[in-house]
């Protein structure tokens, strides 16, 4: 048994490095695109870019202006003079927002009125809008808290505190920055494309090439034969896990907080769906093209359902449901717990539970629906 099991893994690390170019895809490739996803995956909102048009030009008005820009969020990008020029700039897409103050803005004030200060927001990209109004409103507050403090201070009037202060700490990611969210599911992601893509081809590659008639004659057994084409992939699995998880380190400061040993049991049990769906699907293709379209339809149904970047909570509940069988939703729950909040099995048993589950029932499909048989 082991020695046919030896001879099977051989030919498939030789027939999967042959190619020096196979060994860039595999190792070199999933690194480079931890960095750009790390990177490019960005929520965070700042140097909006912002038009001003000042129409009260008054010491007041240029104040405002100037806490705005200080506050890091917002960059000026222009200085004008009528809406019109306005509409150009958010059709461009050179500016995110305009900030209109108008005629009387320094008079209000003086008077102890309202004074206006109206923002057109570019609402096309619908979550960066939503910020971009959150930062002005928390803007304004401020600004008035402090009005409101120097009109007492002139008039002689104590400002009583306030009776509710608030005073937050954000728990895991202090910084509320997007790395530390984003890279860690990039390691489910990619872990997921890689390993359903070569094992989706596992089989199919055999008959395409005509060799799956010298298996048949051999006296390898099924699971040996199935043994033989995923180990190697597991193996690849966890290296890219590996060297994924370097690169978080390195690049983006983003260690594993969690317990090593519980991180490698998760990935065992990942690999064991995400392999057993390429299995199956290597089992009903009859060629790697088909193979491989079947296999980036499933992946990228899975990755939009995982909650990499759209909460779950938010989907519809018919939708909630569906991600109950995603095998990435969980995996990268739990890998999100132990790279941001150190939690062990205590806390991920259901995600855990929920991964072998999945696991056992594609791969035992897998199992079943092949055959050692041509076609």
């Amino acid at each position: 048994m082991f020695e046919r099991l030896k001879a099977m893994l051989v030919k498939e690390f030789i027939q999967t490095f042959r190619d020096p170019r196979m060994r860039v895809v595999l190792f070199v490739l999933p690194m480079i695109q931890t960095v750009i996803f790390g990177y490019a995956v960005n929520m965070d909102v700042r140097k909006i870019p912002t038009a001003v048009i000042d129409r009260d030009n008054s010491p007041q008005s240029r104040e405002l202006l100037q806490v705005l820009f200080a506050s890091g969020h917002f960059r000026q990008v222009a200085q004008l003079d009528d809406e019109r020029q306005t509409a150009r700039l958010l059709d461009s897409g050179r500016a995110r927002v305009a900030v209109v103050i108008n005629h009387g803005f320094a008079a209000q004030l003086g008077r102890g009125g309202t004074a206006s200060m109206q923002a057109l927001i570019d609402g096309s990209d619908s979550n960066t809008a939503g910020v971009i109004l959150g930062y002005l409103s928390r803007l304004a507050e401020e600004r008035n808290l402090q009005l409101l403090a120097e009109h007492a201070a002139r008039s002689g009037i104590i400002v009583p505190p306030a009776a509710v202060r608030l005073e937050s700490r954000a728990w895991f990611n202090p910084d509320l920055a997007s790395p530390p969210f984003y890279v860690p599911a990039v390691i489910a992601n990619i872990l997921y494309i890689i390993t359903m893509l070569l094992s989706a081809m596992a089989v199919v590659r055999e008959k395409e090439i005509g060799t799956i008639e010298q298996v048949i004659v051999t006296p390898i057994r099924k699971y040996e034969f199935i043994l033989g084409k995923t180990l190697p992939f597991v193996l690849i699995g966890y290296a890219n896990v590996f060297l994924i998880s370097l690169v978080g380190w390195l690049v983006f400061r983003v260690p594993v907080r969690g317990s090593i040993t519980l991180l490698i049991l998760a990935t065992g049990l990942f690999l064991m769906s995400s392999l057993g769906t390429g299995l199956f699907l290597s089992t009903i293709s009859q060629t790697q093209q088909q193979a491989k379209m079947s296999a980036f339809f499933i992946i990228f149904i899975a990755m939009l359902l995982s909650g990499f970047a759209f909460p779950i909570e938010n989907m519809p509940l018919p939708v909630q449901w569906l991600t109950m069988i995603n095998p990435v939703r969980w995996f990268m729950e739990i890998i999100r717990g132990l790279y941001l909040k150190g939690v062990g099995a205590a806390i991920l048993w259901k995600q855990l539970a929920m991964l072998l589950l999945i696991g056992m029932a594609v791969l035992g499909t897998a199992v079943l629906r092949f055959r050692k048989t041509v076609g």
